[in-house]
């Protein structure tokens, strides 16, 4: 599926209009209306899954207090309605036990895939999303419009560097992803296991968090695992090296040899070995 103008209209809509949230016009407004909460269904393709809870509670007392300034928009939909924008709002009236909530009933007709695109296109431009979530968003918007990270940078308005090394996320385990998104570690800290294998990863996760390191430590720690890594990988190349000449000679030569600091050694019987030995060299 190319970019074409399902996506492209969308972000037009909500770069030129997100104060009348998604961008509707008024020309496609039927009305504002008091709604039940529970005749609400949340968009099923919500990418964001966290939600905190402290700031939730902050955002029930200020509705409680002044009201709800700023409608949440929704669909009608089978028997009810369908949440178009506006999740931690509705959330918060559910909080503070508001039975109704105001909506913007939007009278266009939205399909699975745009619906969709809306939530996570909403997401990603208010950055709402904790850094898991996002390289989730990111990686379905590249597979689902088979676009370029260059092209996705242009359509979020984010740098190519910031997408790419969101997206490298993906590749952490879920161990790792988990204390990412929990906030037991940053995205700083994050960036710097990729790479690391999966033993590697848990430990090194486990480190910083016990330790309290900063992303800078970690950077530390984490070139003081790769060269230890390094120096072990040339000692089993000379190793293997060693053992390979000795299983040539072994073949060649009718002598005990072993391998000792990487280093061949010949062990002779007696003297007639040993002159066994030198007359095999000087042939």
């Amino acid at each position: 599926m190319a970019l074409g103008r399902g996506l492209g209209a969308i972000l037009e809509e909500v770069g030129q209009a997100y104060d009348s949230e998604i961008g509707i016009t008024n020309a496609s407004l039927d009305q504002i209306r008091e709604i039940d909460v529970d005749e609400i269904t949340p968009n099923p393709y919500q990418p964001r899954k966290t939600f905190d809870i402290d700031a939730l509670r902050e955002l029930s007392e200020s509705i409680q207090r002044h009201g709800l300034l700023q409608p949440i928009v929704v669909i009608e939909k089978d028997d009810g309605y369908l949440l178009v924008a506006g999740e931690r709002r509705l959330r918060a009236h559910k909080l503070a036990n508001i039975e109704t909530i105001k909506c913007v009933v939007a009278d266009v007709d939205i399909d699975d895939a745009k619906l969709r695109e809306l939530a996570l296109i909403e997401n990603i431009q208010r950055e709402n999303l904790n850094a898991m979530e996002l390289a989730h968003s990111y990686d379905e918007l590249i597979k689902v419009y088979a676009i370029t990270h260059d092209e996705l940078s242009h359509v979020v308005n984010k740098s190519r560097s910031q997408i790419t090394n969101t997206l490298r996320l993906l590749a952490l385990i879920p161990y790792v992803q988990n204390k990412l998104t929990s906030g037991n570690i940053s995205q700083g800290h994050a960036k710097i296991l990729v790479g690391f294998n999966e033993k590697e990863q848990k430990v090194l996760v486990d480190t910083i968090i016990g330790q309290k390191l900063s992303v800078r430590e970690t950077e530390q720690l984490a070139k003081k695992k790769k060269l230890s890594d390094e120096n072990t990988q040339i000692e089993e190349k000379k190793e293997n090296f060693i053992i390979g000449y000795k299983s040539r000679f072994e073949e060649h030569l009718p002598f005990k040899i072993k391998v000792k600091n990487n280093s061949l050694e010949i062990n002779f019987k007696n003297d007639d070995e040993i002159e066994k030995f030198l007359k095999m060299l000087q042939k």
